[in-house]
């Protein structure tokens, strides 16, 4: 290398040129044919690689590898050979040029270490898409990770290179580098909220990718399509996008509805108001006429013959319907609420079943049904919903009892 870096030089010379342009043309020259080597180097030596890979990847079962093939990591690293190559033939050719061989050799060190993040950047894209192939690993908020691990390369990344240029040793640089932190956590709040966000998120597995979430603040109501470091992308019901910063996930109150997802119904929770005018205690004729309903026959038939043996043991006077123990119209009503649900094919009859009286209103007595219907899916959900209510307000006049509402334009006319 010491003769082949000087021959050109050492012929200018005997041919009667002066040693400064000697110098000149020599290093010209040899910088030309540097870089149209490395060039050459670097193309025989990525389709070597490339090829290499993709007939590996070809005859390979696993797709790990065709991952690495499509983030370019083959290619990048055939760029190696032709920067260690570089490093190791500049001294030789700029050894006249001190200034400008320190300026390449820094150029080539900081180079060094873009290209090795690049390769970073490569294999960390490429254990993405491989892991959000693996079923275990579908919901998990994968972007999140690999952008934490790419922002502590570039990071550090960076320093590295700004102490290569400054000439500044790293220590030295961090410490000048914790003075500037006020302006830094200034320019970079919304990337370090996210970035804490983003960890709290995975670590606390408050949401995953494919949750439905509702996020009022936002207008959110959909599923969870993508989780990265600084937004969470939501596909609404009606198909449209909705970004939400990270942050937002720990610092305001969102619902999953997960829970709801993994349980083996989904909650009916719906009230039913009942005017209190309507409610009295049943008549005898009345009580006969409800055992004509079916589902309450056998329930009326035990509960008269204990409400009659108690009033008749203690000597209650019946003559007035309030003395002693009696059937209502509602109490009966709210059986039958009960035991509809009970024998509907909608409803799971593992979990909780109940219809309650809640406390009275100013828009009447509410019975509200509380039950789980036994398929979650949004369109099945409220059709069995709807099924329940169509028969139950269908059913209130049996009782005779009224519904609730607030008097119409119409109710006001005159005959």
């Amino acid at each position: 290398m010491e003769i082949i870096s000087h021959w050109i030089y050492d012929y200018l010379i005997e041919a009667g040129a002066t040693e400064v342009w000697a110098k000149y043309i020599n290093v010209l020259i040899l910088a030309t044919a540097l870089v149209l080597v490395l060039f050459l180097i670097d193309f025989i030596i990525r389709k070597i690689i490339v090829n290499t890979f993709g007939r590996f990847t070809s005859n390979s079962k696993t797709k790990f590898d065709d991952f690495l093939v499509r983030n370019k990591t083959p290619r990048n690293i055939a760029h190696i050979i032709p920067i260690l190559i570089a490093y190791e033939t500049v001294p030789y050719i700029f050894r006249d040029f001190p200034k400008l061989e320190n300026i390449l050799f820094k150029g080539i060190e900081v180079f060094g270490i873009v290209l090795f993040l690049w390769i970073v950047r490569s294999l960390l894209n490429t254990l993405k898409d491989f892991f959000k192939t693996l079923p275990n690993l579908k919901d998990k908020p994968i972007d999140s990770y690999i952008q934490v691990f790419m922002i502590f390369s570039w990071a550090i990344g960076i320093l590295f290179a700004f102490s290569i240029i400054t000439g500044m040793e790293l220590w030295k640089f961090l410490t000048a580098l914790g003075t500037a932190s006020a302006v830094i956590i200034l320019v970079f709040r919304d990337t370090i909220l996210g970035f804490v966000a983003s960890i709290q998120v995975s670590i606390n597995d408050m949401v995953r990718i494919g949750d439905w979430i509702t996020f009022e603040k936002y207008g959110a109501d959909g599923d969870v399509i993508e989780i990265n470091l600084s937004t969470v992308k939501v596909q609404n019901f009606d198909k449209t996008i909705t970004t939400i910063p990270t942050y937002a996930l720990i610092s305001d109150s969102f619902r999953n509805w997960r829970g709801m997802t993994n349980a083996q119904g989904r909650r009916i929770k719906r009230a039913l108001l009942i005017k209190q005018e309507s409610v009295h205690f049943l008549e005898k004729s009345e009580l006969e006429g409800l055992k004509s309903i079916g589902l309450l026959l056998p329930y009326l038939s035990s509960k008269e013959k204990d409400i009659t043996d108690y009033n008749q043991e203690n000597e209650i006077d019946k003559s007035t319907l309030i003395n002693g123990r009696n059937l209502t119209n509602i109490g009966v009503f709210r059986k039958y609420v009960d035991l509809y649900l009970n024998n509907h094919s909608g409803i799971n009859k593992e979990m909780m079943i109940m219809a309650r009286q809640l406390a009275p209103t100013s828009q009447g007595l509410p019975i509200e049904i509380y039950a789980f219907s036994s398929d979650k899916r949004w369109e099945n959900y409220e059709y069995i919903m709807a099924d329940i209510f169509d028969h139950l307000i269908a059913a209130i006049p049996y009782f005779n009892l009224e519904g609730f509402e607030l008097p119409s334009s119409s109710n006001f006319k005159k005959d």
